[in-house]
């Protein structure tokens, strides 16, 4: 696709979609309900020099470039900064403790990202934003008079902390139910919280690859307000579409059955990958991944990963289940041998949208077990069947 494609396509989506990715598939579908007694909450406190300094040395994770799309101005930081020097309680914080210790913030980034960012000297209080403080007017933490900088310091913190030993799928229902942020997480936002490096490194590369941008037809690009082109997360869900992906071609479908709920399964898979996956296997991961999306743009052109009946004018958004349908049908297959019958499967791909069974597979209870085999397979043997 040359640039001027490429600003076309940013240009005109809003003109073909009703939506860049359907809403639907965040409702699991089905779940196994978990023992009560398994949940292990503590409360803690702890002052604000004391997560500073863990914050800086790694030992409590702020999930550096997540929620990037959704950064407080400098308005709330101030008024933040300023609540606490006026000794305002805030309000408590969620997070998670791993095996080694560590812990991860689920509920809290935006209020800890401020305070480290005022106690490393990268925020400077503006009068405008002052409502109390105006004395404080251009001061930074390292000029703050010794009395009130330590004052700051030793500002008290409440941390609800769920410990490791509670399980992984229960954890994510407790932080789902218990989130209180003005931007509520969503599925994929919670479970890069939980996170570590190696699977967030993994999916970012995924999701902000070229074949992944020319697949989904530039969806998770947009214009700042200078007009210049940016990236957008839209609330991660350009990762969970690549995490979903790779988990559903790393498992087979009975093993999925074991699992509690469709986000338990994407939450124990990450996990997998963090913990179990050697740099081959990801690697290994990274190729399919390409090749899967460059076959979906090659093959579907527009029409990849949405739900687009033969009859219908007007195709829909971005569909999560018709994403993990459409591109792992795909994905094992040299782009040459799919070319010649290009049309043949574009066409076999809108007609299982007239198949009852195959369009209520991606449109409602998308994690029911049943319905992902039934798209899974679906797709995989139109494919068979054309280039057999």
């Amino acid at each position: 696709m040359t640039d001027s494609d490429r600003l076309k396509a940013i240009k005109g989506r809003s003109e073909q979609d009703d939506g860049v990715v359907d809403e639907e598939s965040d409702v699991p579908g089905f779940s196994k309900p978990w023992d009560p007694k398994q949940i292990r909450i503590t409360t803690k406190t702890f002052s604000v020099r004391e997560v500073y300094s863990q914050i800086v040395e790694g030992e409590t994770d702020l999930a550096p470039d997540f929620q990037r799309d959704f950064v407080w101005n400098i308005k709330k930081q101030v008024l933040l900064i300023e609540s606490v020097l006026l000794g305002i309680p805030l309000p408590a914080f969620y997070f998670n403790q791993d095996a080694t210790g560590a812990f991860q913030v689920i509920d809290g980034v935006q209020r800890l990202t401020t305070i480290k960012r005022f106690m490393s000297n990268e925020l400077t209080l503006e009068e405008t934003h002052l409502a109390y403080l105006k004395g404080l007017t251009g001061q930074r933490y390292d000029t703050l008079e010794p009395a009130v900088r330590r004052r700051f310091g030793l500002t008290q913190l409440v941390a609800h902390v769920i410990e490791p030993q509670t399980p992984e799928d229960v954890k994510f229902d407790i932080f789902s139910r218990v989130n209180t942020g003005g931007e509520p997480l969503h599925a994929q936002e919670i479970r890069h919280c939980m996170s570590k490096a190696k699977s967030r490194e993994l999916l970012k590369k995924l999701a902000e690859s070229q074949s992944f941008d020319e697949a989904t037809n530039w969806q998770f690009w947009t214009y700042a307000p200078d007009n210049s082109e940016v990236r957008t997360s839209r609330r991660m869900v350009n990762r969970e579409l690549a995490l979903r992906f790779c988990a559903f071609r790393s498992t087979s479908i009975e093993d999925y059955r074991k699992a509690t709920s469709l986000d338990g399964f994407l939450l124990e898979f990450t996990r997998r990958i963090d913990k179990e996956f050697s740099n081959q296997q990801l690697d290994e991961l990274v190729r399919v991944f390409d090749q899967a999306m460059k076959n979906s743009a090659a093959i579907l052109d527009i029409g990849a990963f949405r739900r687009w009946p033969p009859e219908a004018d007007r195709r829909g958004p971005i569909n999560r289940a018709v994403f993990e349908s459409q591109a792992l049908a795909l994905a094992d297959h040299p782009l040459k041998s799919l070319l010649p019958h290009k049309d043949k499967i574009s066409k076999a791909f809108r007609k299982l949208f007239t198949e009852a069974d195959y369009d209520n597979s991606i449109r409602s209870g998308t994690g029911d077990p049943n319905k992902v085999e039934k798209r899974l397979t679906a797709t995989r043997d139109v494919v068979a069947k054309i280039l057999s």
